[in-house]
């Protein structure tokens, strides 16, 4: 069993190598420009247009929709676990941790909503899941309003800069093999 590896745009080849990910979900605003680390083939990278917002979009604004978080269970789904998932957004602060807990729980859908929302925080004080992504995503997982009860309770991630990659443990530790 392997972990799933959040980072901001700007160190995602470093995570890449760093955690040796072969995979990648990218959350980025529609015309956002970024190059895919070489390390990750182009046939394993999800890439979602989505803007890090937390209701039906206006204007130019794309939120979250269903498709998007279909596309991350699928993903997630067909994810080898040879190697981390990197999960990626601007800062890493929002919209890829709310990513990484619909993986999370797309591929172990056993576990328990609070305790893996606590080792999110754990693992990161300053993650702030989208709660537009996290809304979806309980209702598609069949979560029962317990991953969004769950993000309630551990509340607003720290005020930062966003440059904190982490690793999300896909399972407790007393639980890995």
């Amino acid at each position: 069993m392997t972990d799933i590896v959040v980072s901001p745009l700007a160190r995602i080849a470093e995570m890449a190598v760093r955690h040796g990910a072969r995979e990648m979900i990218s959350l980025m605003a529609k015309e956002q420009a970024f190059h895919r680390p070489a390390v990750i083939k182009a046939d394993r990278h999800l890439l979602l247009s989505m803007n890090d917002i937390s209701f039906a979009g206006t204007g130019d604004l794309i939120a979250p929709q269903e498709t998007h978080v279909r596309a991350i269970i699928d993903f997630a789904t067909q994810w080898d676990r040879a190697s981390p998932l990197l999960i990626h957004c601007w800062m890493g602060v929002s919209r890829s941790p709310a990513a990484a807990l619909i993986a999370a729980l797309a591929v172990h859908p056993e576990q328990d909503d609070l305790a893996l929302v606590r080792r999110l925080r754990a693992a990161s004080p300053i993650a702030t899941p989208n709660t537009r992504l996290i809304a979806i995503g309980d209702d598609m997982l069949g979560r029962k309003g317990r991953l969004a009860a769950a993000i309630k309770e551990i509340g607003r991630g720290a005020d930062a800069d966003g440059n904190a990659p982490f690793v999300l443990p896909l399972a407790e530790l007393s639980n890995r093999r």
